[in-house]
Protein backbone atom coordinates (compact mmCIF):
# COMPACT_ATOMS: atom_id res chain seq x y z
CA UNK A 1 0.00 0.00 0.00
CA UNK A 2 1.13 3.53 -0.73
CA UNK A 3 0.84 6.71 1.27
CA UNK A 4 -1.08 9.44 -0.52
CA UNK A 5 0.29 12.92 -0.02
CA UNK A 6 -2.09 15.87 0.32
CA UNK A 7 -2.87 17.96 -2.74
CA UNK A 8 -0.92 21.19 -3.14
CA UNK A 9 -2.44 24.18 -1.37
CA UNK A 10 -4.47 26.55 -3.52
CA UNK A 11 -2.65 29.65 -4.68
CA UNK A 12 -4.47 32.88 -5.32
CA UNK A 13 -5.11 35.14 -8.30
CA UNK A 14 -2.52 35.69 -10.99
CA UNK A 15 0.01 33.51 -9.18
CA UNK A 16 -2.20 30.45 -9.74
CA UNK A 17 -2.18 30.90 -13.49
CA UNK A 18 1.55 31.52 -13.60
CA UNK A 19 2.37 28.57 -11.35
CA UNK A 20 0.20 26.07 -13.18
CA UNK A 21 1.47 27.18 -16.55
CA UNK A 22 5.03 26.43 -15.46
CA UNK A 23 4.55 22.89 -14.21
CA UNK A 24 5.66 20.01 -16.39
CA UNK A 25 2.62 18.60 -18.11
CA UNK A 26 3.64 15.12 -19.11
CA UNK A 27 3.81 13.54 -15.64
CA UNK A 28 0.55 13.52 -13.65
CA UNK A 29 0.73 12.84 -9.90
CA UNK A 30 0.37 9.43 -8.28
CA UNK A 31 -2.50 10.47 -6.04
CA UNK A 32 -2.66 14.18 -6.64
CA UNK A 33 -1.89 16.76 -9.32
CA UNK A 34 1.83 17.43 -9.09
CA UNK A 35 3.98 18.29 -12.07
CA UNK A 36 7.58 19.25 -12.44
CA UNK A 37 9.09 21.35 -15.19
CA UNK A 38 11.22 19.56 -17.74
CA UNK A 39 13.78 22.05 -18.92
CA UNK A 40 16.45 21.73 -21.57
CA UNK A 41 19.77 23.47 -21.92
CA UNK A 42 21.36 26.07 -24.12
CA UNK A 43 21.92 25.63 -27.81
CA UNK A 44 25.11 27.64 -27.66
CA UNK A 45 23.32 30.95 -28.18
CA UNK A 46 22.43 33.28 -25.35
CA UNK A 47 23.31 30.94 -22.49
CA UNK A 48 25.79 28.13 -22.54
CA UNK A 49 28.58 26.38 -20.69
CA UNK A 50 29.29 27.94 -17.31
CA UNK A 51 25.95 29.78 -17.20
CA UNK A 52 24.12 26.49 -17.66
CA UNK A 53 26.21 24.96 -14.89
CA UNK A 54 25.42 27.90 -12.59
CA UNK A 55 21.69 27.43 -13.18
CA UNK A 56 21.94 23.75 -12.33
CA UNK A 57 23.97 24.43 -9.18
CA UNK A 58 21.49 27.00 -7.92
CA UNK A 59 18.56 24.66 -8.50
CA UNK A 60 20.37 21.83 -6.70
CA UNK A 61 21.07 24.08 -3.71
CA UNK A 62 17.35 24.80 -3.45
CA UNK A 63 16.47 21.12 -3.77
CA UNK A 64 19.01 20.17 -1.09
CA UNK A 65 17.66 22.80 1.27
CA UNK A 66 13.96 22.18 0.91
CA UNK A 67 12.96 19.08 -1.06
CA UNK A 68 12.55 15.73 0.73
CA UNK A 69 15.19 13.32 -0.54
CA UNK A 70 15.77 9.56 -0.53
CA UNK A 71 19.35 8.76 0.51
CA UNK A 72 18.96 4.97 0.33
CA UNK A 73 22.23 3.87 -1.33
CA UNK A 74 20.67 0.81 -3.00
CA UNK A 75 17.94 2.83 -4.71
CA UNK A 76 20.34 5.61 -5.67
CA UNK A 77 22.82 3.11 -7.07
CA UNK A 78 20.13 1.55 -9.25
CA UNK A 79 18.93 4.97 -10.47
CA UNK A 80 22.49 5.92 -11.37
CA UNK A 81 23.05 2.62 -13.20
CA UNK A 82 19.88 2.83 -15.32
CA UNK A 83 20.47 6.52 -16.10
CA UNK A 84 24.03 5.93 -17.25
CA UNK A 85 22.88 2.97 -19.29
CA UNK A 86 20.80 5.46 -21.29
CA UNK A 87 23.29 8.35 -21.35
CA UNK A 88 25.66 6.91 -24.02
CA UNK A 89 22.68 6.71 -26.38
CA UNK A 90 21.56 10.29 -25.72
CA UNK A 91 22.99 13.09 -27.89
CA UNK A 92 24.08 15.09 -24.83
CA UNK A 93 26.97 17.53 -24.99
CA UNK A 94 27.45 17.29 -21.21
CA UNK A 95 27.16 13.75 -19.88
CA UNK A 96 28.19 14.61 -16.33
CA UNK A 97 24.78 14.49 -14.63
CA UNK A 98 23.69 15.17 -11.06
CA UNK A 99 20.83 12.94 -9.92
CA UNK A 100 18.21 13.97 -7.37
CA UNK A 101 16.01 11.26 -5.85
CA UNK A 102 12.93 12.98 -4.43
CA UNK A 103 10.99 11.40 -1.57
CA UNK A 104 7.45 11.59 -2.90
CA UNK A 105 4.99 8.89 -4.05
CA UNK A 106 3.87 11.03 -6.99
CA UNK A 107 4.86 10.15 -10.56
CA UNK A 108 7.32 12.86 -11.45
CA UNK A 109 10.66 13.48 -13.09
CA UNK A 110 12.42 16.63 -14.22
CA UNK A 111 15.53 17.86 -16.00
CA UNK A 112 17.24 21.20 -15.45
CA UNK A 113 20.03 22.99 -17.36
CA UNK A 114 23.43 22.03 -16.04
CA UNK A 115 22.70 18.30 -16.17
CA UNK A 116 20.32 17.99 -13.20
CA UNK A 117 17.94 15.02 -13.50
CA UNK A 118 15.40 14.38 -10.77
CA UNK A 119 13.12 11.40 -10.18
CA UNK A 120 10.42 10.87 -7.57
CA UNK A 121 10.29 7.63 -5.64
CA UNK A 122 6.72 7.34 -6.88
CA UNK A 123 7.93 6.65 -10.39
CA UNK A 124 9.10 3.23 -9.17
CA UNK A 125 5.68 2.56 -7.65
CA UNK A 126 3.73 3.34 -10.79
CA UNK A 127 5.98 2.02 -13.56
CA UNK A 128 5.17 -1.69 -13.62
CA UNK A 129 8.20 -2.53 -15.75
CA UNK A 130 11.79 -1.33 -16.05
CA UNK A 131 11.06 -0.40 -19.66
CA UNK A 132 8.31 1.98 -18.55
CA UNK A 133 10.52 3.50 -15.86
CA UNK A 134 13.40 4.00 -18.29
CA UNK A 135 11.10 5.67 -20.81
CA UNK A 136 10.54 8.61 -18.45
CA UNK A 137 14.28 9.04 -17.97
CA UNK A 138 14.83 8.81 -21.73
CA UNK A 139 12.21 11.51 -22.31
CA UNK A 140 13.96 13.82 -19.82
CA UNK A 141 17.37 13.16 -21.34
CA UNK A 142 15.85 13.96 -24.73
CA UNK A 143 14.69 17.37 -23.50
CA UNK A 144 18.22 18.08 -22.27
CA UNK A 145 19.88 16.80 -25.42
CA UNK A 146 17.64 18.89 -27.69
CA UNK A 147 18.24 21.94 -25.49
CA UNK A 148 14.62 22.96 -25.62
CA UNK A 149 15.02 25.44 -22.80
CA UNK A 150 17.61 27.47 -24.72
CA UNK A 151 15.37 27.57 -27.77
CA UNK A 152 12.63 29.15 -25.69
CA UNK A 153 15.04 31.65 -24.16
CA UNK A 154 16.42 32.63 -27.55
CA UNK A 155 12.88 33.12 -28.85
CA UNK A 156 12.29 35.51 -25.94
CA UNK A 157 15.65 37.24 -26.56
CA UNK A 158 16.50 37.21 -22.87
CA UNK A 159 19.90 36.87 -21.24
CA UNK A 160 19.28 36.62 -17.51
CA UNK A 161 19.92 32.94 -16.79
CA UNK A 162 20.84 33.38 -13.14
CA UNK A 163 17.70 35.37 -12.41
CA UNK A 164 15.78 32.64 -14.17
CA UNK A 165 17.58 29.99 -12.08
CA UNK A 166 15.82 31.32 -8.99
CA UNK A 167 12.49 31.03 -10.77
CA UNK A 168 13.23 27.47 -11.88
CA UNK A 169 14.22 26.51 -8.34
CA UNK A 170 10.98 27.95 -6.99
CA UNK A 171 8.94 26.02 -9.54
CA UNK A 172 10.70 22.74 -8.82
CA UNK A 173 10.38 23.15 -5.06
CA UNK A 174 6.72 24.11 -5.18
CA UNK A 175 6.07 20.95 -7.16
CA UNK A 176 8.19 18.44 -5.25
CA UNK A 177 7.26 19.67 -1.77
CA UNK A 178 3.53 19.87 -2.54
CA UNK A 179 3.37 23.32 -0.98
CA UNK A 180 3.97 27.02 -1.64
CA UNK A 181 7.63 26.77 -0.59
CA UNK A 182 9.88 28.60 -3.01
CA UNK A 183 6.91 30.12 -4.78
CA UNK A 184 7.87 33.65 -3.81
CA UNK A 185 10.77 33.37 -6.23
CA UNK A 186 8.42 33.29 -9.20
CA UNK A 187 5.64 35.65 -8.13
CA UNK A 188 4.05 38.36 -10.25
CA UNK A 189 5.44 39.60 -13.54
CA UNK A 190 8.61 37.48 -13.26
CA UNK A 191 6.46 34.37 -13.26
CA UNK A 192 4.69 35.53 -16.40
CA UNK A 193 8.04 36.08 -18.11
CA UNK A 194 9.25 32.65 -17.04
CA UNK A 195 6.02 31.12 -18.27
CA UNK A 196 6.82 32.13 -21.82
CA UNK A 197 10.33 30.72 -21.59
CA UNK A 198 9.49 27.40 -19.95
CA UNK A 199 6.30 26.38 -21.69
CA UNK A 200 7.01 23.62 -24.17
CA UNK A 201 5.41 23.52 -27.57
CA UNK A 202 3.72 20.41 -28.98
CA UNK A 203 6.66 20.16 -31.38
CA UNK A 204 9.14 20.04 -28.49
CA UNK A 205 7.17 17.32 -26.71
CA UNK A 206 6.92 15.27 -29.90
CA UNK A 207 10.63 15.74 -30.49
CA UNK A 208 11.40 14.59 -26.93
CA UNK A 209 9.18 11.54 -27.48
CA UNK A 210 10.92 10.69 -30.76
CA UNK A 211 14.46 11.18 -29.42
CA UNK A 212 13.53 9.32 -26.23
CA UNK A 213 12.37 6.31 -28.25
CA UNK A 214 15.70 6.30 -30.11
CA UNK A 215 17.58 6.49 -26.80
CA UNK A 216 15.66 3.50 -25.42
CA UNK A 217 16.21 1.37 -28.51
CA UNK A 218 19.90 2.25 -28.76
CA UNK A 219 20.39 1.39 -25.08
CA UNK A 220 18.89 -2.07 -25.59
CA UNK A 221 15.57 -1.26 -23.96
CA UNK A 222 12.04 -1.55 -25.31
CA UNK A 223 10.63 1.69 -26.80
CA UNK A 224 7.15 0.29 -26.19
CA UNK A 225 7.64 1.19 -22.56
CA UNK A 226 7.02 4.85 -23.39
CA UNK A 227 3.44 4.59 -24.70
CA UNK A 228 2.72 2.09 -21.93
CA UNK A 229 3.85 4.66 -19.35
CA UNK A 230 1.80 7.37 -21.00
CA UNK A 231 -1.26 5.13 -20.81
CA UNK A 232 -0.66 4.60 -17.09
CA UNK A 233 -0.60 8.36 -16.63
CA UNK A 234 -3.78 8.84 -18.66
CA UNK A 235 -5.52 6.07 -16.72
CA UNK A 236 -4.63 7.69 -13.42
CA UNK A 237 -6.05 11.00 -14.58
CA UNK A 238 -9.31 9.27 -15.45
CA UNK A 239 -9.38 7.38 -12.16
CA UNK A 240 -8.95 10.63 -10.28
CA UNK A 241 -11.76 12.22 -12.22
CA UNK A 242 -9.43 14.92 -13.45
CA UNK A 243 -10.01 16.62 -16.76
CA UNK A 244 -6.77 17.83 -18.32
CA UNK A 245 -6.67 21.57 -17.59
CA UNK A 246 -6.00 24.25 -20.14
CA UNK A 247 -2.43 24.86 -19.04
CA UNK A 248 -1.48 21.51 -20.54
CA UNK A 249 -2.21 22.81 -24.01
CA UNK A 250 1.45 23.65 -24.75
CA UNK A 251 2.71 20.21 -23.72
CA UNK A 252 -0.29 17.91 -23.69
CA UNK A 253 -0.57 14.30 -22.65
CA UNK A 254 -3.47 13.25 -24.86
CA UNK A 255 -4.76 10.09 -26.46
CA UNK A 256 -3.45 11.32 -29.81
CA UNK A 257 0.05 11.73 -28.36
CA UNK A 258 -0.13 8.26 -26.81
CA UNK A 259 -1.30 6.83 -30.15
CA UNK A 260 1.49 8.62 -32.05
CA UNK A 261 4.14 7.37 -29.62
CA UNK A 262 2.77 3.82 -29.80
CA UNK A 263 2.84 3.93 -33.59
CA UNK A 264 6.46 5.08 -33.57
CA UNK A 265 7.43 2.49 -30.96
CA UNK A 266 5.94 -0.32 -33.04
CA UNK A 267 8.35 0.53 -35.85
CA UNK A 268 11.25 -0.78 -33.74
CA UNK A 269 12.00 -4.52 -33.69
CA UNK A 270 9.94 -6.43 -31.13
CA UNK A 271 12.74 -8.13 -29.25
CA UNK A 272 10.79 -9.11 -26.10
CA UNK A 273 13.32 -7.43 -23.82
CA UNK A 274 13.12 -8.65 -20.25
CA UNK A 275 13.41 -6.43 -17.19
CA UNK A 276 16.45 -6.64 -14.98
CA UNK A 277 15.69 -8.11 -11.57
CA UNK A 278 17.19 -5.13 -9.76
CA UNK A 279 14.39 -2.82 -10.87
CA UNK A 280 11.77 -5.00 -9.23
CA UNK A 281 13.85 -5.36 -6.07
CA UNK A 282 14.04 -1.56 -5.76
CA UNK A 283 10.34 -1.25 -6.54
CA UNK A 284 9.54 -3.62 -3.66
CA UNK A 285 11.92 -1.72 -1.38
CA UNK A 286 10.13 1.54 -2.10
CA UNK A 287 6.70 -0.03 -1.68
CA UNK A 288 7.73 -0.77 1.89
CA UNK A 289 9.10 2.77 2.26
CA UNK A 290 5.77 4.30 1.23
CA UNK A 291 3.50 1.90 3.14
CA UNK A 292 1.45 3.61 5.89
CA UNK A 293 3.12 1.39 8.47
CA UNK A 294 5.46 -1.58 8.75
CA UNK A 295 2.48 -3.75 9.76
CA UNK A 296 0.65 -2.83 6.58
CA UNK A 297 3.77 -3.52 4.50
CA UNK A 298 4.06 -7.00 6.01
CA UNK A 299 0.37 -7.72 5.41
CA UNK A 300 0.61 -6.50 1.82
CA UNK A 301 3.62 -8.62 0.87
CA UNK A 302 2.32 -11.67 2.71
CA UNK A 303 -0.88 -11.32 0.69
CA UNK A 304 1.17 -11.16 -2.51
CA UNK A 305 2.84 -14.44 -1.61
CA UNK A 306 -0.54 -16.10 -1.00
CA UNK A 307 -1.08 -15.87 -4.75
CA UNK A 308 0.16 -19.07 -6.35
CA UNK A 309 1.56 -17.21 -9.39
CA UNK A 310 4.11 -15.25 -7.35
CA UNK A 311 5.15 -17.67 -4.64
CA UNK A 312 8.71 -17.93 -5.99
CA UNK A 313 8.98 -14.33 -7.11
CA UNK A 314 12.25 -13.11 -5.62
CA UNK A 315 11.20 -9.45 -5.74
CA UNK A 316 8.07 -10.16 -3.68
CA UNK A 317 10.00 -12.27 -1.19
CA UNK A 318 12.65 -9.56 -0.97
CA UNK A 319 9.96 -6.95 -0.34
CA UNK A 320 8.60 -9.11 2.49
CA UNK A 321 12.10 -9.35 4.03
CA UNK A 322 12.39 -5.53 3.96
CA UNK A 323 8.92 -5.27 5.51
CA UNK A 324 9.97 -7.71 8.25
CA UNK A 325 13.09 -5.60 8.85
CA UNK A 326 10.99 -2.45 9.20
CA UNK A 327 8.58 -4.31 11.51
CA UNK A 328 11.48 -5.59 13.66
CA UNK A 329 10.74 -9.22 12.79
CA UNK A 330 14.41 -9.79 12.25
CA UNK A 331 14.54 -13.60 12.32
CA UNK A 332 11.93 -13.83 9.57
CA UNK A 333 13.84 -11.29 7.48
CA UNK A 334 17.07 -13.28 7.91
CA UNK A 335 15.40 -16.54 6.86
CA UNK A 336 14.21 -15.02 3.58
CA UNK A 337 17.45 -13.21 2.81
CA UNK A 338 19.66 -16.20 3.50
CA UNK A 339 17.48 -18.31 1.20
CA UNK A 340 17.64 -15.64 -1.50
CA UNK A 341 21.43 -15.52 -1.18
CA UNK A 342 21.70 -19.31 -1.33
CA UNK A 343 19.98 -19.18 -4.72
CA UNK A 344 21.61 -15.89 -5.83
CA UNK A 345 25.18 -16.00 -4.45
CA UNK A 346 26.87 -12.62 -4.39
CA UNK A 347 23.74 -10.57 -5.09
CA UNK A 348 24.71 -7.20 -3.61
CA UNK A 349 21.18 -6.08 -2.77
CA UNK A 350 20.57 -9.21 -0.70
CA UNK A 351 23.96 -8.95 1.01
CA UNK A 352 23.48 -5.30 1.95
CA UNK A 353 19.95 -5.88 3.21
CA UNK A 354 21.05 -8.84 5.31
CA UNK A 355 23.78 -6.63 6.77
CA UNK A 356 21.11 -4.02 7.54
CA UNK A 357 19.19 -6.66 9.49
CA UNK A 358 22.34 -7.67 11.41
CA UNK A 359 22.95 -4.01 12.14
CA UNK A 360 19.41 -3.65 13.47
CA UNK A 361 20.07 -6.68 15.69
CA UNK A 362 23.26 -5.03 17.01
CA UNK A 363 25.28 -7.89 15.57
CA UNK A 364 28.01 -5.57 14.31
CA UNK A 365 30.64 -8.24 13.76
CA UNK A 366 28.29 -10.28 11.56
CA UNK A 367 27.34 -7.21 9.51
CA UNK A 368 30.98 -6.14 9.16
CA UNK A 369 32.20 -9.59 8.09
CA UNK A 370 29.43 -9.94 5.50
CA UNK A 371 30.07 -6.49 4.05
CA UNK A 372 33.86 -6.76 3.99
CA UNK A 373 33.61 -10.02 2.09
CA UNK A 374 31.18 -8.40 -0.36
CA UNK A 375 33.45 -5.35 -0.77
CA UNK A 376 36.45 -7.57 -1.51
CA UNK A 377 34.48 -8.99 -4.43
CA UNK A 378 33.08 -5.58 -5.47
CA UNK A 379 35.71 -2.90 -4.73
CA UNK A 380 34.34 0.61 -4.45
CA UNK A 381 30.70 -0.46 -4.52
CA UNK A 382 28.56 2.39 -3.19
CA UNK A 383 25.85 0.53 -1.21
CA UNK A 384 28.35 -1.88 0.37
CA UNK A 385 30.79 0.89 1.36
CA UNK A 386 27.97 3.12 2.64
CA UNK A 387 26.56 0.32 4.81
CA UNK A 388 30.03 -0.49 6.14
CA UNK A 389 30.40 3.15 7.19
CA UNK A 390 27.02 2.94 8.94
CA UNK A 391 28.15 -0.21 10.72
CA UNK A 392 31.37 1.40 11.95
CA UNK A 393 29.53 4.49 13.20
CA UNK A 394 27.03 2.27 15.02
CA UNK A 395 29.98 0.42 16.58
CA UNK A 396 31.65 3.72 17.60
CA UNK A 397 34.58 3.21 15.18
CA UNK A 398 34.75 6.75 13.87
CA UNK A 399 38.15 6.48 12.20
CA UNK A 400 37.17 3.38 10.22
CA UNK A 401 33.85 4.96 9.21
CA UNK A 402 35.66 8.13 8.11
CA UNK A 403 37.92 6.15 5.79
CA UNK A 404 34.94 4.58 4.04
CA UNK A 405 33.13 7.91 3.82
CA UNK A 406 36.18 9.67 2.37
CA UNK A 407 36.15 7.11 -0.44
CA UNK A 408 32.47 7.85 -1.07
CA UNK A 409 32.89 11.63 -1.04
CA UNK A 410 35.60 11.27 -3.68
CA UNK A 411 33.23 9.20 -5.82
CA UNK A 412 30.10 11.26 -5.14
CA UNK A 413 31.17 14.78 -4.10
CA UNK A 414 27.69 16.23 -4.77
CA UNK A 415 25.98 13.95 -2.21
CA UNK A 416 25.62 16.32 0.72
CA UNK A 417 24.50 13.68 3.22
CA UNK A 418 27.85 11.89 2.78
CA UNK A 419 29.74 15.00 3.94
CA UNK A 420 27.46 15.29 6.95
CA UNK A 421 28.10 11.65 7.84
CA UNK A 422 31.82 12.20 7.35
CA UNK A 423 31.74 15.13 9.79
CA UNK A 424 29.97 12.87 12.30
CA UNK A 425 32.57 10.12 11.87
CA UNK A 426 35.48 12.56 12.15
CA UNK A 427 33.97 13.95 15.34
CA UNK A 428 33.70 10.46 16.74
CA UNK A 429 37.37 9.94 15.84
CA UNK A 430 38.26 13.29 17.52
CA UNK A 431 39.65 14.64 14.24
CA UNK A 432 38.50 18.24 14.64
CA UNK A 433 40.19 19.45 11.46
CA UNK A 434 38.39 16.67 9.58
CA UNK A 435 35.09 17.80 11.07
CA UNK A 436 35.61 21.39 9.89
CA UNK A 437 36.65 20.31 6.41
CA UNK A 438 33.68 17.98 5.97
CA UNK A 439 31.25 20.57 7.33
CA UNK A 440 32.69 23.14 4.93
CA UNK A 441 31.99 20.92 1.92
CA UNK A 442 28.47 20.26 3.20
CA UNK A 443 27.91 24.00 3.59
CA UNK A 444 29.12 24.65 0.03
CA UNK A 445 26.60 22.16 -1.36
CA UNK A 446 23.88 23.81 0.74
CA UNK A 447 24.81 27.21 -0.69
CA UNK A 448 26.12 28.65 2.61
CA UNK A 449 29.53 29.91 1.51
CA UNK A 450 29.93 32.14 4.59
CA UNK A 451 29.63 29.13 6.90
CA UNK A 452 32.01 27.14 4.69
CA UNK A 453 34.52 29.98 4.94
CA UNK A 454 34.26 29.98 8.74
CA UNK A 455 34.72 26.21 8.91
CA UNK A 456 37.84 26.34 6.74
CA UNK A 457 39.33 29.20 8.75
CA UNK A 458 38.87 27.18 11.93
CA UNK A 459 40.52 24.17 10.25
CA UNK A 460 43.40 26.39 9.09
CA UNK A 461 43.97 27.73 12.59
CA UNK A 462 44.36 24.21 13.99
CA UNK A 463 47.03 23.17 11.49
CA UNK A 464 50.74 24.02 11.87
CA UNK A 465 52.43 26.18 9.27
CA UNK A 466 54.01 24.10 6.53
CA UNK A 467 51.73 21.10 7.06
CA UNK A 468 50.59 19.63 3.69
CA UNK A 469 47.00 19.55 4.91
CA UNK A 470 47.16 23.25 5.76
CA UNK A 471 48.09 24.05 2.17
CA UNK A 472 45.06 22.10 0.92
CA UNK A 473 42.79 23.94 3.36
CA UNK A 474 44.29 27.30 2.43
CA UNK A 475 43.70 26.70 -1.29
CA UNK A 476 40.10 25.65 -0.70
CA UNK A 477 39.54 28.67 1.54
CA UNK A 478 40.89 30.98 -1.18
CA UNK A 479 38.51 29.41 -3.69
CA UNK A 480 35.48 29.89 -1.41
CA UNK A 481 36.51 33.45 -0.58
CA UNK A 482 36.82 34.23 -4.29
CA UNK A 483 33.32 32.89 -4.91
CA UNK A 484 31.97 35.05 -2.09
CA UNK A 485 33.60 38.17 -3.55
CA UNK A 486 32.24 37.37 -7.02
CA UNK A 487 28.75 36.92 -5.58
CA UNK A 488 29.00 40.20 -3.67
CA UNK A 489 30.01 42.06 -6.84
CA UNK A 490 27.47 40.48 -9.16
Amino acid sequence: MIVNQPRPRTLAGLAVTAFLALLFAALPGHAQESRLPSIGGSGGGLIAGQQESDIGQQVMVSIRRSAPRISDPLVYDYLSAITYRLVPSAPLQNRDLTLALIDSPAINAFAVPGGIVGVNGGLFLNAATEQQFASVLAHELAHLSQRHFARRMEQQETSAPLTLAGMIAGIVLSAVTQSDIGFAAIAGTQALAAQNMLAYSRAHEQEADRVGLDILASAGMDPRGMPEMFEIMMRQNRMQGNRLPEYLSTHPLTQSRVADTRSRAEQYPDEKIRDGQEYHLMRSRLQVHYAPSADVAVETFEAYLDRTDVQRNDAIRYGLSVAYLENRQYDKAVDILEDLLARNPGRITFQVTLAEVRLAQNRMDDARALLKDALARNPGNYPITHTLARTEIADSNGAAAAEYLKQLTRQFPAQEHLWLKLAEAEGMARNIVGVHRARAEYDVLMGDLESAQRQLRQAQEKLPAGAPQRQVVTERLAEITSRLHARANS
